[in-house]
């Protein structure tokens, strides 16, 4: 070994802690751009509608001592209350009609064979690139009092005259939103069926196990995450939802979200309409939270 391979260059071990210090720095960047861009976008916006639901508005002018008045005023009222668990019921209704449809679709698919099965996976979830607006527009084509809907009905004999109850009620806001929310379900189910082993189901059915045995016992709850992520899905985005019922409920469909949007866009009382929004923020991560425990809980089992 020559003498100049044993000489060790000084500056080796700087550069080796500059290196060093350079992938702490880039390490501390990348944490802060993870855990700060959300926490800037997500969090800090609803702190702030948190304080201000402390708030309250004087003879037009807002108010920052801190009070419970807009809580007292939505506890007091049975008013709110009425359409706080009316609105609850109909997510509950478009989460339930939602799932079933979402699980068929996505069992469907799945026992698809080839490319086709992705083909009808991308066929089902295309509405989700349409725009929001012309969504519930169609929607109203189809159960409108000359739409598509009574029209059928009508032309097959099952209607003698065209009927009002698809349109500007409680169903026509059910109907709607359980369709144009049935995507965020089928997605997570299906993927959650195509996470099952193909070889579990063969296994079944070389053990004598019939189709509908299989489904009970292998498929349903092995997919049984994935279809309370679609549930919570649909739920969640129906509960927040006040353009839907506006559009096909008229004034049959007045929901919570349409009482909150009233209080910042037309009272323009911003503290009472975020203590609103809390509230619907409370209903959801309580809901969240069940969900949580039957997911464990199907997952134990």
């Amino acid at each position: 070994m020559t003498a100049s391979t044993m000489t060790l260059d000084p500056a080796a071990p700087m550069s080796l802690a500059s290196t060093r210090r350079h992938r702490a720095v880039t390490a501390a960047l990348a944490k802060l751009l993870v855990y700060g861009v959300p926490t800037a976008l997500i969090l800090v916006p609803m702190l702030a509608f948190l304080v201000s639901s402390f708030w309250r508005i004087d003879h037009g002018v807002l108010d920052r001592s801190p009070t419970l008045e807009n809580y007292r005023t939505f506890l007091s009222d049975a008013t709110y209350w009425g359409v706080y668990l009316g609105t609850l019921r109909l997510a509950g209704l478009v989460a339930l009609f939602g799932l079933l449809a979402g699980y068929i679709v996505a069992y469907l698919i799945w026992r698809l064979e080839g490319s086709l099965r992705y083909f009808m996976l991308l066929c089902s979830v295309i509405p989700l690139a349409m725009n929001y607006i012309v969504k519930i527009y169609a929607m109203r084509t189809i159960l409108g009092f000359n739409g598509v809907l009574n029209t059928l009905l009508v032309w097959s004999h099952v209607l003698t005259a065209p009927s009002t109850l698809f349109v500007f009620n409680q169903t026509a806001v059910l109907i709607t939103m359980t369709v144009i929310y049935l995507p965020f379900a089928i997605l997570p189910i299906f993927l959650s069926l195509e996470r099952i082993p193909p070889s579990l189901v063969e296994a079944s059915a070389d053990l004598g196990g019939r189709p509908g045995y299989t489904f009970r016992h292998v498929v349903l709850p092995l997919s049984l995450p994935g279809s309370i992520v679609g549930g919570l899905f649909v739920m969640v985005l129906a509960l927040g939802d006040f353009l839907t019922p506006q559009m096909v409920g008229g004034s049959q469909g007045f929901t919570f979200g349409r009482a909150i949007w009233s209080q910042f866009g037309m009272a323009f009382d911003w503290p009472f309409g975020a203590a609103l929004a809390v509230m619907l923020l409370m209903a959801i991560v309580i809901i969240l939270a069940v969900a949580g425990l039957l997911n464990r809980r199907g997952r134990a089992s």
